[in-house]
């Protein structure tokens, strides 16, 4: 939710609505601080196999330089340029995105084939198939060694460097 919330903000200050990108990046900073003690709890537990440090990795490290600079950027232009009010209450995500999407199309079964019938689907019973003890392995054949040519290499190949 805070990439969702940051980049949610970003989209509103490219837009002239810093009050609501600011109040966008503060939610995002709020879940991100979340997620911050979340995963430093996650690194700390004990247990079999690796022990993964989410708070480690690079795209969470980002993520949290990149909510601070933008707040940082979204509070000093409103106190600078916009002079919009913060709203009490975050911004309504877009959960449905209208660019850049295809319209899905549902999936159908396609129809079922005349020759599949009942009697011809109880015929594929895998307990009936043909035992493979029986039959006996195949003795390896020899490889028999290929005479290759004695290339030597020749000085005099007509090729110049110049």
């Amino acid at each position: 939710m805070a990439y969702a919330y940051c980049y949610h903000g970003q989209t509103l200050l490219a837009s002239d609505k810093c009050g609501e990108a600011i109040r966008s990046l503060q939610e995002a900073e709020k879940f991100f601080l979340k997620a911050e003690a979340l995963c430093k709890e996650y690194g700390e537990t004990k247990g079999p196999g690796t022990t993964a440090k989410p708070s480690g990795h690079l795209f969470f490290r980002k993520l949290g330089t990149l909510v601070k600079n933008t707040l940082e950027k979204c509070q000093r232009e409103n106190g600078f340029i916009y002079f919009q009010k913060i709203p009490p209450e975050a911004p309504q995500l877009e959960l449905k995105a209208n660019y850049g999407l295809v319209e899905p199309i549902p999936f159908e079964f396609p129809a079922v084939h005349a020759h599949w019938t009942p009697e011809s689907l109880a015929a594929f019973d895998l307990t009936k198939r043909p035992r493979e003890d029986n039959a006996k392995p195949k003795p390896e054949e020899e490889v028999k060694p290929v005479k290759e040519p004695d290339i030597k290499p020749q000085k005099d190949t007509g090729c110049q460097i110049s």
